[in-house]
């Protein structure tokens, strides 16, 4: 992990990937810039004789920086019992500023890592997406690279069972006639995307109106969404990227309101995550 004998500018350098690692473990932006943050000051509050005697600060500050973010994941648990509704995942823009999009920031994808735990979600990030050795990731967890292994292995499962994600063609083209049926207000089209079990969950943090528990059924959710739109007149949706990969965007007088995302199984609509809670949207105020 990271670069053996990095000075100053080196351990600088590491930032970038430093919160590329937190942000896929703690699902937030915020968090994960507080938490490579105080990675830093750490490395910055050791004698300098210490520092010196580190060869690879790169991965002393992953060590330290996964170590963080699994505290936080485990006290998570209990500030989401006290979250008003349903917490989703921040939701990117494209390009996001210092992350890499690819198919481990997908929305899907970080849903199905809140279904870990703590441990097996740190084992699996860092083997699986960013390939460092179960030695090392040992290191972080307090855990032989057996117990590690196990983990990545238990988690691996959790993400095959969740199936295998559509084309990013396939999606855009699904998510544009949801956007068009949307904007009609065509129910039957509607209807007609979504899959006959597909879930909405949306995420408002008792901030800003929205339904507080999940919405089951595709004829359900397309008159929820009709009923959205009659609601909110003067409302712009937009084809944007959402994490990596196509979704939509909502916005009012200029303002975005909501990001969602969505989950395409055999040319239909299986999962929409709605994140309306403005604090999740900071990202998204150039859209407008």
């Amino acid at each position: 992990m990271g670069t053996v004998g990095a000075g100053a500018d080196g351990i600088v350098g590491e930032r970038r990937q430093l919160i590329n690692v937190a942000y896929r473990l703690l699902g937030s932006v915020t968090e994960a810039e507080d938490a490579v943050q105080d990675a830093y000051a750490r490395w910055y509050g050791l004698p300098r004789s210490r520092q010196e005697e580190i060869l690879s600060p790169g991965a002393w500050l992953t060590t330290v920086t996964g170590r963080i973010c699994l505290d936080l994941l485990g006290s998570a648990r209990a500030r989401r019992e006290r979250y008003v509704g349903a917490w989703l995942p921040e939701p990117l823009p494209d390009p996001a500023d210092q992350i890499v999009l690819d198919e481990s920031v997908a929305m899907a994808f970080l849903v199905v890592l809140e279904s870990m735990t703590p441990a097996e979600r740190v084992a699996f990030v860092l083997h699986e997406v960013f390939r460092y050795p179960y030695a090392e990731i040992a290191g972080v967890l307090g855990r032989t690279p057996a117990a590690c292994k196990q983990l990545a292995a238990s988690a691996r499962r959790r993400v095959g069972a969740a199936g295998a994600p559509v084309t990013a063609a396939g999606r855009a083209d699904v998510v544009r006639h949801v956007k068009e049926a949307w904007e009609t207000k065509d129910v039957a089209a509607l209807v007609g995307l979504l899959d006959p079990a597909a879930v909405m969950t949306a995420d408002g943090g008792g901030m800003v109106g929205t339904v507080l528990h999940p919405v089951e059924g595709g004829a359900r959710i397309a008159r929820y969404m009709v009923a959205i739109a009659d609601k909110a007149p003067g409302l712009e949706l937009l084809e944007r990227s959402v994490n990596g990969v196509p979704g939509l965007v909502a916005q009012r007088a200029g303002v975005v309101v909501t990001v969602a995302s969505f989950e395409v199984s055999d040319g239909r609509v299986s999962r929409i995550w709605a994140v309306r809670n403005p604090e999740k949207l900071r990202p998204w105020a150039r859209e407008g």
